[in-house]
């Protein structure tokens, strides 16, 4: 009787822990699914800018990616008009919205008239959100370069885009897939923007990605063969003039890289190196910058920002990679890009 009464007595108490370790996962599958659906609400959520945040997907060699399209409100077309568009990338742990409230490009974008791209990395890609800029070796790098090509041909067919007034702007990760979409595909873009960037051809592996980011790689400076350096489907003047912006404090991405990233691109376009100015307005950091011409036509400007680090220069404040001290890399980047345009020429 004993041994049967004790039976009984270890049932009931493991019944008892088994409805309370039920009830305890199904309050944390609660819990965890709220946090979920919070995530989602804010990832999904417009970033600050007065328009609209269209989202549509596009398919290429690299997979799926979705993207964002910001559209400044109150626009009025004239018949046949088409507006120029700034394609943005983000970092990494970023998202294109993250990227959008850091940089404040879509205010700008009401103010200017211009139409904005947040291309958007997918995680099962890349764990970390980080763009493949330095997959050369394996050929993914130019796989998701296609794949981000086709989000920008399926967005030009969608919305009122000037083909011949595109920009690419990025960040870190972003900056080093700009470079390597300019080298790919130098005839659709007129600008090039990257901030914290690795030099262009530093890199052809995760391995050499590394050891670049340190500032180890220097890469080869292009002569004829400028595929070998950089993988431009074209040489010389074909390449879309470029700005670097990078922080003289920068931990992540060794700031040599800016150097070897001006270099590069200008030795590529044939221009020369002027005299460096140092440059500051109000209490902003203060930076020295660099223009390499050709012809008296400015092709490369080389922003080095003293005590910047791995930010966004002049970004919102509480943001990721932000720091809203430095210039402000938004207006330098449009200014650059809109002086390209007014070199294009309609046929």
């Amino acid at each position: 009787m004993a041994s049967r009464s004790t039976a009984s007595v270890f049932a009931r108490a493991y019944e008892r822990n088994l409805r309370a370790l039920t009830k305890a996962t199904l309050n944390n599958s609660k819990r965890i699914a709220g946090q979920v659906r919070r995530a989602t609400a804010q990832r999904l959520k417009p970033p600050p800018g007065r328009g609209d945040w269209l989202s549509g997907m596009a398919v290429g060699p690299g997979g799926a990616r979705g993207y964002h399209l910001f559209r400044p409100a109150g626009l009025e077309l004239q018949p046949g008009e088409r507006l120029p568009l700034m394609v943005m990338l983000h970092g990494c742990g970023q998202t294109g919205r993250d990227f959008a409230a850091s940089t404040r490009m879509n205010a700008l974008a009401v103010r200017k008239r211009f139409l904005v791209l947040y291309p958007e990395q997918d995680r099962l890609a890349h764990p970390q959100g980080c763009w493949n800029w330095y997959e050369r070796r394996s050929g993914k790098a130019d796989a998701e370069a296609a794949t981000l090509m086709a989000a920008i041909d399926q967005a030009c067919l969608l919305y009122p885009i000037d083909r011949d007034r595109m920009a690419l702007a990025g960040l870190s990760a972003g900056a080093g897939m700009a470079a390597l979409l300019a080298t790919r595909y130098p005839n659709r873009f007129r600008a090039v923007v990257m901030h914290s960037g690795v030099a262009p051809g530093a890199a052809k592996s995760s391995v050499t990605a590394l050891g670049a980011m340190r500032g180890e790689h220097v890469p080869p400076m292009p002569t004829t063969a400028v595929g070998k350096a950089m993988g431009a489907a074209a040489v010389f003047t074909t390449l879309p003039p470029m700005l670097v912006l990078h922080g003289d404090a920068d931990a992540v991405v060794a700031p040599s890289n800016a150097v070897s990233s001006a270099t590069v691109w200008a030795t590529a376009l044939g221009a020369r190196p002027g005299l460096p100015r140092d440059m500051q307005r109000g209490r902003r950091r203060a930076m020295r910058v660099t223009d390499f011409k050709r012809k008296g036509r400015t092709l490369v400007t080389l922003c080095e920002i003293a005590g910047l680090g791995h930010s966004w220069s002049g970004g919102a404040p509480h943001q990721l990679f932000s720091d809203p001290e430095g210039p402000d890399a938004t207006r330098m980047s449009w200014a650059f890009a809109a002086a390209q345009f007014k070199n294009v020429v309609k046929t």
